[in-house]
């Protein structure tokens, strides 16, 4: 992130990452340091539903992949806004039809039946804490840990999730640390794990 775009406090939290990462290794300054501040504010996303329609579609696929089979999806249905009916209201066939897997498809309508039931405006309600948050989440067919963890960070902006299940920030972290388990060492960056892991995507993106 451009230093002169980026806000007051994420320059605060950028200081605090280095401060702390001084005290495990120079690997680690030196990529926080190199990335600067972040944001988990990137993008707009119109509802909950949505954004985790998106996910379900884009796991484990590359980014080209997942935007390639939401265009395709786009045309199919005829939806210039790509809603979340556009996936769920079509014949699965036709889902399918776009590149989107069976279970995907399922993970689709489940998430579309709990945005119909009110389940997602429960989830976004300002005074749920985290835990609840976390069980409903996950209580939604095909919302795993992964699902549930890039929803926290990239939806609600929540400041201290550590996705343990993201391959590409454990790994990257691990090397800059030198630790195989990089989980309780992310602990001392508490509680701004959130921005923690933003920078260690931003690392693993850069890599050749």
């Amino acid at each position: 992130m451009n230093q002169m775009a980026a806000s007051n406090e994420e320059r605060r939290v950028h200081r605090v990452l280095v401060a702390r990462a001084r005290k495990l290794s120079a690997p680690l300054v030196e990529g926080i340091a190199s990335v600067g501040p972040v944001s988990s504010r990137r993008e707009v996303h119109p509802s909950l539903g949505q954004f985790l329609a998106k996910l379900i579609v884009s796991q484990q696929l590359s980014a080209r992949a997942a935007r390639n089979i939401w265009k395709r999806a786009m045309f199919e249905s005829g939806n210039a806004r790509m809603e979340l009916p556009a996936f769920t209201e079509c014949r699965p066939d036709v889902v399918r039809h776009c590149g989107v897997s069976m279970n995907k498809v399922r993970a689709l309508q489940s998430i579309r039946a709990a945005e119909m039931e009110g389940l997602l405006e429960e989830v976004q309600g300002k005074d749920l804490d985290l835990p609840s948050r976390i069980s409903s989440l996950l209580g939604i067919r095909g919302v795993g840990p992964w699902t549930c963890d890039m929803t926290l960070i990239f939806y609600f902006h929540m400041p201290d999730i550590w996705p343990e299940g993201d391959t590409a920030v454990q790994r990257t972290f691990s090397k800059l640390i030198g630790r195989r388990s990089p989980t309780r060492t992310a602990q001392q960056f508490s509680p701004h794990r959130s921005s923690l892991a933003l920078v260690m995507w931003h690392i693993a993106d850069a890599a050749p």
